[in-house]
C-alpha cells in the first residue's frame, strides 16, 4: 500500500516526475574514484556526449553544476550544447552574485528562448572563489538576486533598493520565453538562512540521500517554512545510483568503484570542493557515520561515494526492482524530482535508463505547473 504523504507538496501527481540526469561539468567523472583517467576529463567532447545521450535515452532534465574546479563554464557549456538538445531541460547552475542580476536575467532569457522553455535554473548561494562571506548575508544576496530576476520576468521595470543592488531598468530586454513566472527555480542548502529562502522563493527543494526518516524531518520542516509565506514547494532527490540486473552484481560494482581509494585522496577530494565545510556536507559525514560494516545507512543506500566526494555522498544500489520500489517510496513521501547520476556517467545513464527508467511514469515539472507558453 502507498503510503500517506506527509507534507503539502505544489505537485500532486505521481505521473509528473521528473528524472534527471548530472553533467559532469567539474572533473567528476571517473570508472574508480580516486583514480585519474584522462578519457573521463571534463572536455566539451566527453561532458556533451554524456548530456546528449541523457538527451536521447529520454531523462527530462539535467544538472549543468558550477564550481572553481578544472572543468568548464556552465553557462559557456550550456549555451553551446543548447541547440543540439532534442527534449532535456537544462537545470543550469547560478552562483548569485557572480553576475550583475539585470545581465544574468538576461542570459537566462536568451537561453530559455534558445531551448524554447527548457531551462531551470538551480540557485546557488557559496561563496565566490576567493571570497568570504558569512551565511546570514550570501543568502541575503541570494535574495536579492532571486528578488530582481523575479521582478523582470513578470513587470515592465526593475525597481529594486537593496542591500547590494539598486536600480530602476526596463524589463523587456529580460523576458524569458516561460511565461507565469518564468524558469522554475531549484534549489539545495540546510542552514536556517538557506531553508528560507527557498521557502519564500523558490519552487523546488533538493535534498541529498539521506535516510528516508531524516529525509521526511527535512521535507516537513521546509514545507513548514514554506506554508508561513503561503507557499507550495515541490521535493527532490540528488542521488548516485548503480542498478546491475542483480543485487550482488550491483554491490560488486559499488565494491570495485572504491577498491583503489585510499583515506588520504578521499580526503583531498572532498575538500577541494567550495562547499566542503557546509552543514549538507557535515549530514552526508553523518550517513557514513552510521553505516553498516559495507557502507550502507538503510537498505540500498550506500555511502561509500562520500569517502571520495564533497556533497551528494551516497547511491542507490540495487536491482531493477528494488531501485523502482526504493524511488516509489520516495515519490509516496513527496518527491516529484530525481537528479541522478554513476560512475562513469554515462555508462550509469545508459543502465538506468535500460533497466528502471521505462518503469517509472515522467513528466516535466514546468509543463505541469503552466510555465510553457501553448
Amino acid at each position: 500500500m502507498a503510503r500517506k504523504t506527509p507534507v503539502e507538496i505544489r505537485t500532486r501527481d505521481r505521473d509528473a516526475v521528473e528524472v534527471a540526469w548530472f553533467a559532469p561539468l567539474c572533473d567528476d567523472d571517473c570508472e574508480l574514484l580516486g583514480v585519474r583517467d584522462p578519457a573521463f576529463a571534463s572536455t566539451w567532447e566527453h561532458t556533451a556526449d554524456v548530456l546528449l545521450t541523457a538527451d536521447r535515452l529520454g531523462y527530462g532534465n539535467i544538472l549543468c553544476p558550477s564550481s572553481y574546479l578544472p572543468g568548464q563554464d556552465t553557462w559557456t557549456f550550456a549555451s553551446a550544447v543548447a541547440p543540439r538538445t532534442r527534449q532535456i531541460s537544462l537545470l543550469t547552475a547560478v552562483r548569485c552574485g557572480e553576475l550583475h542580476p539585470p545581465m544574468l536575467a538576461r542570459a537566462i532569457a536568451t537561453l530559455d528562448h534558445i531551448l524554447r522553455g527548457r531551462l531551470t535554473i538551480n540557485i546557488i548561494s557559496s561563496e565566490m572563489p576567493g571570497e568570504t562571506m558569512d551565511s546570514p548575508r550570501r543568502y541575503r544576496r541570494s535574495r536579492e538576486v532571486i528578488e530582481i530576476l523575479k521582478q523582470a520576468w513578470s513587470e515592465e521595470r526593475i525597481r529594486y533598493q537593496g542591500e547590494f543592488y539598486a536600480f530602476d531598468l526596463p524589463a523587456q530586454p529580460v523576458k524569458p520565453f516561460q511565461q507565469n513566472g518564468g524558469p522554475l527555480l531549484y534549489f539545495g542548502g540546510y542552514s536556517p538562512d538557506a531553508l528560507d529562502l527557498c521557502a519564500r522563493h523558490c519552487d523546488v527543494y533538493l535534498m541529498w540521500p539521506e535516510t528516508e526518516e531524516r529525509l521526511e524531518a527535512m521535507m516537513a520542516d521546509v514545507a513548514g517554512r514554506a506554508a508561513g509565506y503561503g507557499r507550495r514547494l515541490d521535493f527532490g532527490l540528488r542521488v548516485h545510483v548503480i542498478v546491475r540486473e542483480t543485487e550482488a552484481e550491483a554491490r560488486a560494482w559499488a565494491r570495485r568503484l572504491v577498491s583503489r581509494l585510499d583515506d588520504a585522496t578521499g580526503a583531498a577530494l572532498r575538500d577541494r570542493s567550495l562547499d566542503a565545510r557546509s552543514l549538507g556536507v557535515a549530514r552526508q559525514a553523518e550517513m557514513r557515520g552510521i553505516a553498516d560494516g559495507d557502507g550502507f545507512a538503510e537498505p540500498l543506500l550506500w555511502t561509500g561515494i562520500g569517502r571520495a566526494r564533497s556533497g551528494c555522498g551516497a547511491a542507490l544500489v540495487g536491482d531493477p526492482d528494488q531501485i523502482v520500489a526504493k524511488l516509489n517510496r520516495y515519490i509516496d513521501m513527496g518527491m516529484r524530482a530525481f537528479i541522478l547520476s554513476g560512475y562513469p556517467h554515462k555508462q550509469e545513464c545508459e543502465l538506468f535508463a535500460r533497466h528502471v527508467l521505462p518503469r517509472l511514469k515522467t513528466g516535466r515539472l514546468a509543463a505541469v505547473q503552466g510555465r510553457l507558453p501553448a
